[in-house]
């Protein structure tokens, strides 16, 4: 049995993911600019002072697919207060078909383009879909490689926000 399947071990995973993330990565702000559908370049610090899930993902991933609708909603749910999802296509498709697939499946959040099998600003991409959640801050603190739902970016949103605001409690004191 996969027990990475399922939904409560998932949001465990990538808590602890993001914890080895977050220990391991310099608490630098990250940046990259990448083109919309439109032909924009655009950057992801664009987006600081929100937390910001980075979803990299292709049109044959079913896995990828599968995910989608979460990530509308959590997108439309977010996008006006304090998180917002951007996805990153990784594959080699013509402009057009993916702005008619991403119109088809109601995107609303930003897609940008990067090509497959470069190294990406945030790191390797070796499974899709590959998810980095970046602070408001701008600094990366998780990654995940597999599904995720709005309920689990949440529930590490969270715990990132409690510890943080544990330890500016610690430093008035």
């Amino acid at each position: 049995m996969n027990c990475i399947g399922r939904p409560g071990l998932r949001a465990v995973v990538f808590i602890l993911i993001g914890f080895v993330v977050a220990s391991t990565v310099r608490a630098e702000p990250v940046d990259f600019v990448l083109p919309d559908l439109d032909g924009k370049q655009r950057r992801l610090s664009e987006f600081r002072g929100k937390w910001v899930l980075v979803n990299y993902w292709a049109t044959w991933c079913p896995p990828c697919l599968e995910e989608l609708p979460a990530l509308e909603v959590f997108h439309t749910e977010h996008q006006h207060r304090d998180a917002v999802v951007i996805g990153v296509n990784l594959e080699d498709i013509d402009l057009v078909r993916l702005r008619a697939f991403v119109d088809s499946q109601f995107i609303s959040f930003p897609v940008l383009r990067e090509k497959p099998g470069s190294r990406t600003v945030l790191g390797r991409v070796s499974a899709l879909p590959t998810s980095y959640l970046i602070s408001p801050a701008g600094e990366l603190v998780a990654r995940q490689v597999g599904l995720v739902d709005g309920e689990m970016i949440e529930r590490y949103i969270g715990s990132v926000d409690r510890q943080t605001g544990e330890a500016r409690n610690h430093e008035e004191q």
